[in-house]
């Protein structure tokens, strides 16, 4: 059971955990770590960051007052040395490390903890790490008493609220660099469009090993934008990068064969992949399209007409298990295990669409007006699995009289269009869950929020189960105890199940490649994978990349 944690915390830093132990084996400091980006990074400000790419760069650079422990799953201090959670979770005080610096030599002082929580919570800036600790309406009050001493206190209680702040990285209120002044091991050095961006090793970084050594032991990072994933595993065969965070299945299961050494498989991980129709009322869709779209009847079918088990086995070779909805039942607590089981059943699908006023004409499907049913999926260019689901999508949905088509974009592109221009009919993509605590999901399950991704940005509930939802997300920030924040967040699973918002696909492993050349790695099934310790890995002493020389 996860246990809420709302006393004063004055923990040493873990720095004699399996991973650290690992690094302090033969290896040597400095050298730079190579791997691949799977796309460009929108954005180098932590505040606005709501895409992988962007994800990696903060998690790399960025200082947080408390760390979640990939590995253990524990919280650690970070620029806090402790904290105090009091008033039923809307208030929580820090005790801040003194004397360190950004990575550009500004001082790090109370204050730049203010200025980023002001930021944060702007509603004119719409943060998605904002939203997750939107448990209310108002606006938040922050008190510096001192330097090193800092008290923010919110209009509502949050649930799990010291867990949020691993996501909140720290901007300095005062340096010119803005955001690119960070506190993290590594600062972004270079950034060269369409092919890397480049981590130098933050002289200011605060931690040191237990020999007193600072930290990292790694010169610099380069991390390639690279977003073939079979490229990628080319790339890590010849020995030009050291590691792949996250590995496709056939992929992981060719590299297991040739470098068993290489393979890393940590078990199922909190990551999903869905599918979702646009239901965004000012979208350039023809009226009848959005009427699919909007119905629970529509949307149950096509979730009924789709192999999971087919979509686990053959695109995943069994490294995936058929999803349930938000939460991974390897999230033992909060996964609703009364959900029922994902069903296969055509037949089901077209009774349902029938009552929906579809009809079946020959080998085509047609709307009550005589449409004849097509969309057209879009996903990532290079992501081999996303493709092959929506192929094999394609072919389960034919079955019932359905067309798919399918469009690949670029990652920017892609993002453009989901977030921006909605110029889209459905989309097949993946969220990565950093947290198992159901706040971290807040950003996608508010009606406001920006990742809200079939209708986002909603300024007020558009169904009525939309704003059940919202009520039931509020409730659960807010509450004291875990037996009530799980029977909201049960709920949650239920109504996201009934109506079908997102068509829950698939759970994959965590899978990832890391070569034998890196001391110290610890793979996790939380996000990231392979480098979530950077900070401690270092190269060996034969320092070669790859799976091989």
């Amino acid at each position: 059971m996860i246990r809420r944690v709302s006393a004063v915390f004055s923990l040493a830093i873990a720095l004699c955990s399996p991973a650290f132990v690992a690094a302090q084996s033969a290896g040597q400091s400095g050298g730079e770590l190579h791997f691949c980006l799977h796309g460009e990074p929108k954005t180098f400000n932590p505040l606005l960051v709501e895409d992988g790419q962007s994800e990696t760069i903060r998690y790399l650079t960025g200082g947080v007052l408390i760390r979640l422990n990939r590995q253990t799953q524990a919280l650690e201090p970070g620029l806090a040395v402790s904290w105090k959670v009091s008033e039923q979770g809307r208030r929580i005080s820090f005790r801040l490390r003194s004397g360190l610096h950004f990575s550009d030599g500004t001082p790090f002082i109370s204050e730049d903890v203010a200025y980023t929580m002001k930021a944060l919570m702007d509603p004119q800036l719409h943060s998605p790490t904002g939203d997750s600790f939107r448990s209310g309406e108002g606006q938040i009050a922050v008190q510096t008493p001192s330097a090193d001493t800092i008290v923010v206190t919110f209009p509502a209680p949050v649930a799990g609220l010291e867990r949020l702040f691993d996501q909140v990285a720290i901007l300095s209120a005062h340096s010119p660099k803005k955001e690119m002044a960070v506190l993290g091991p590594f600062y972004v050095a270079d950034y060269n469009p369409g092919s890397y961006v480049l981590l130098r090793r933050n002289p200011n970084y605060w931690k040191k090993d237990k020999d007193g050594k600072p930290l990292p032991y790694l010169d610099s990072i380069r991390l390639d934008i690279q977003r073939n994933h079979d490229i990628e595993i080319l790339r890590f065969r010849r020995g030009e990068i050291h590691l792949i965070n996250s590995l496709d299945a056939d992929l992981f299961d060719r590299l297991q064969k040739e470098s068993p050494a290489a393979a890393h498989d940590a078990g199922p991980s909190l990551d999903s992949e869905q599918l979702w129709f646009n239901q965004v009322p000012t979208a350039a869709l023809a009226d009848y399209k959005k009427a699919w779209f909007r119905s629970t009847e529509f949307r149950k079918a096509i979730s009924l007409a789709i192999n999971r088990a087919d979509l686990s086995r053959i695109v995943y070779t069994g490294h995936a298990r058929p999803a349930y909805g938000p939460i991974s039942p390897a999230n033992h607590f909060w996964f609703n295990s009364a959900l029922p089981a994902p069903q296969y059943d055509s037949a089901a699908a077209l009774r349902l669409l029938a009552r929906a006023g579809f009809r079946f004409d020959g080998s085509t499907l047609r709307d009550g007006l005589g449409n004849r049913v097509e969309f057209t999926v879009i996903t990532s260019t290079g992501n081999k699995p996303r493709e092959q689901m929506v192929a094999m999508i394609q072919q389960d949905l034919s079955q019932i009289g359905i067309k798919v088509n399918m469009v690949t974009l670029d990652f920017p592109s892609l993002i453009e269009r989901i977030t921006r221009t909605y110029d889209y009919e459905a989309c097949l993509l993946g969220l990565t869950n950093t947290d198992i605590d159901p706040n971290s999901q807040m950003n996608v399950w508010l009606s406001s929020a920006e990742n809200h991704q079939w209708n986002p940005r909603q300024s007020k509930p558009a169904t009525a189960w939309e704003a059940e939802i919202d009520r039931l997300m509020q409730a659960q920030a807010s509450a004291t105890s875990d037996k009530k924040r799980k029977a909201d967040w049960d709920r949650v699973q239920q109504i996201a199940a009934e109506q079908q918002p997102f068509i829950y696909l698939i759970n994959r492993d965590a899978m990832s490649a890391i070569s034998p050349a890196v001391i110290g790695s610890a793979p996790s099934v939380l996000d990231p994978h392979a480098f979530w310790n950077a900070d401690v890995l270092r190269l060996g002493p034969d320092p070669s990349l790859g799976a091989q020389k």
